[in-house]
Order: structure tokens, then C-alpha cells, then sequence
């Protein structure tokens, strides 16, 4: 439509671009540039561009300084890690045991089922789109009934997946890592890895599926002797979000410590800003860190001046010690703890 000249972009004043990291890992960057540079977009500085991604590594820095202007770095909670509201279970189960053991765990869930938790819903990731055919049909047989979701369904087929695993009418939902991204399905409330990822990038995608708007949730994961690589990471994973580990799984770990986990929170993956130490004293140009609001995680940049500008933002000098400590939105009203930066961290215009 942009280019056959049937929409402008000219009166545009915001821009939003979500999950930039899953859009350039799907090869996407060329789209994006086309739409946001050689289109009639007006430039950055005269829009507001807001850009979110799981993780931030170096490629998104990039993008993120050639479409915005003077922004901020905001990362919620530990980028690319998980929240203890969600209770993380790791289970060594043999492939061929697999589908008994999903059924006991079923069980077990149904028996102990209270009146809130009867709507619960359940979403259990695999490895394959054939995969999740069979066990969903498999479930069904066996008097648990699911639907299954991947990518050879068409968009009507998954829409009318979502709808019925929402409704309750077929309470579980056996997905491939269509349904890891983008997915805010209230009532979630067990993530069964049945086919574990094969990197802890996707694993904190699945299970962020629950534990979101501050609920509690659960998430177990069945563990093979395919998934020693992942062993590593998993743990540090664990220990970073409180877990109680197993220590058959330390046990791996240790044995297959080779290319463990890089952390999120390291340069690689965007806990930190690439500009920080070559900045400008701008005002602007400043980092800031806030703790995780659900499940979640996600690290954001935003053109920082309308936000400053608008008041969208401002510090409470009540708890200044050195640089700002707290930092305060109108909407939430809620404590973000704790803003760092470099150059000027907060100018008095912000008071």
C-alpha cells in the first residue's frame, strides 16, 4: 500500500517497532530501513520512536541510533532473564517417557484443582509442528482435550486456536515457538516445556508466558540427555531467578560447562547501553534500569526529549543520593528502581 502511493506516512508522529530482535533474526532489517528511510516518514526528531526487544544486543543498538534521536535506554528487570513469580520445575524425563509423564502431571494438576484454578489454562511447547498434531490429538484421546498451534496453520485456524484455548473450551494449547513471542493470554497459568529449546533465549520466551500482570505462575520443564547442552545456562538461569535447582542438574552442568549461558545482562545482549563512555554531557543521552512489571522481561529505547518534555518523567528529590534513585511515571505512579548513567544524569529541568 506505502508504495503503490495508497498510504503516506508524512503526518506520522509516532513509530513503534516490537520485537526488533525476532524481526532482524527473521531477516526483516531490509523492510524496515525501506519503510523508515525511503519512504515520506518524517525523520527522527520530528516523531516520537519507540523501539522494544527482548534483548539488545549490538545490531539493535544500531538501529535503534540510526531511527532515533537523543534517546533513552530503559531495561526492565535483568534483560533476558526471568521473575520468581514464576516457579520454574526441571523434571528428567527419557524422550520415550514423555507423553506418560505429561499425562500423571495432567492428572495430578485436575485432582488438585481448586474452584479458582479449574479455568487455569495450560500451554505446553514442542519442538515440531508435526509434533503438536499428534500430541494434541493424543491428549484428546486420552480425556484432556487441546488444540493445537504452529506455523503451517493459516492465520484464521490460529485465531481460532487462540479463541478456544482463551474460552477455556480446550484448556491446553500444544504450540511450537509461534506462540514463545507477542502472546499476553490472561489465565495462563502452567508453561510445560515438553521439548525444551535448544537456547535459554527461547526458554525465558516460553515461560514468560505466565506470571504476567504480577500473577504467580508455573513452569516445568522435561529434561532429556538431547538437552545437556542447555544444562549450563538453565542453571545459571535458576539461580539468578531464586530457583531451587536439582542437583542432578548442577551435576550436568558442571560436566558440560563448554559453552555456557552468555549473560543477558553482559554487552552481547543489551543489559547495557553500546553509547555509554562515548556520549555526549547531553541530558538525554542517559541509561536507566527498572525492575520487571510481569513476566516478562524486555529492554525498551525511546526518544527521550518528548517523554522529558511532556513530564512523562520526572525525579523526587526526596530519595537523591549521588544520582537519582527512583524513578516516578504519572500513569503508574510506582517506584523504578534505580536509574544510573553517564554524563548528566538528571538536569534540574526534570524536578
Amino acid at each position: 500500500m506505502i508504495e503503490r502511493a495508497r498510504v503516506s506516512l508524512g503526518m506520522l508522529k509516532y513509530l513503534a517497532l516490537d520485537e526488533a530482535d525476532r524481526m532482524l533474526d527473521m531477516g526483516f532489517e531490509p523492510q524496515i530501513r525501506k519503510i523508515v528511510e525511503q519512504m515520506d516518514m518524517p525523520p527522527p526528531g520530528t516523531r516520537q520512536t519507540m523501539l522494544f526487544s527482548a534483548t539488545f544486543p549490538d545490531d539493535i543498538q544500531r538501529l535503534a541510533s540510526d531511527f532515533l534521536s537523543d534517546y533513552i535506554f530503559l531495561a526492565v528487570g535483568r534483560v533476558g532473564s526471568s521473575t520468581d513469580l514464576i516457579v520454574q520445575r526441571v523434571e528428567l524425563v527419557q524422550e520415550m517417557d514423555k507423553r506418560s509423564h505429561l499425562l500423571d502431571l495432567l492428572r495430578s494438576q485436575r485432582s488438585n484443582a481448586t474452584p479458582h484454578s479449574k479455568h487455569a489454562l495450560t500451554l505446553v511447547f514442542v519442538e515440531t509442528k508435526r509434533g503438536a498434531n499428534e500430541l494434541e490429538h493424543w491428549l484428546s484421546r486420552n480425556g484432556f482435550p487441546a488444540i493445537a498451534m504452529h506455523g503451517d496453520k493459516v492465520q484464521m485456524e490460529r485465531e481460532q486456536a487462540l479463541r478456544s484455548f482463551k474460552s477455556g473450551a480446550t484448556p491446553i494449547l500444544v504450540a511450537t515457538d509461534v506462540a514463545s513471542r507477542g502472546l499476553d493470554i490472561p489465565h495462563v497459568a502452567h508453561v510445560i516445556n515438553f521439548d525444551l529449546p535448544k537456547n535459554i533465549d527461547d526458554y525465558v520466551h516460553r515461560i514468560g508466558r505466565t506470571g504476567r500482570a504480577g500473577k504467580c505462575g508455573l513452569a516445568t520443564a522435561f529434561f532429556s540427555d538431547k538437552n545437556m547442552p542447555l544444562a549450563k545456562s538453565l542453571t545459571e538461569l535458576m539461580k539468578e531467578s531464586n530457583q531451587e535447582v536439582p542437583s542432578w542438574l548442577v551435576q550436568h552442568a558442571e560436566n558440560h560447562s563448554a559453552g555456557g549461558w552468555v549473560r543477558h545482562g553482559g554487552p552481547d545482549f543489551g543489559g547495557y547501553d553500546f553509547r555509554k563512555g562515548t556520549a555526549s554531557s547531553s541530558n538525554y543521552n542517559d541509561t536507566y534500569a527498572v525492575p520487571a512489571i510481569d513476566g516478562y522481561h524486555a529492554a525498551a529505547s525511546v526518544n527521550a526529549q518528548p517523554f522529558l518534555s511532556s513530564g512523562n518523567f520526572y525525579s523526587d528529590p526526596s530519595v537523591k543520593t549521588g544520582n537519582v534513585d527512583y524513578l516516578y511515571t504519572d500513569a503508574a505512579a510506582a517506584p523504578y528502581e534505580y536509574a544510573y548513567g553517564y554524563g548528566s544524569v538528571i538536569a534540574s529541568g526534570w524536578d
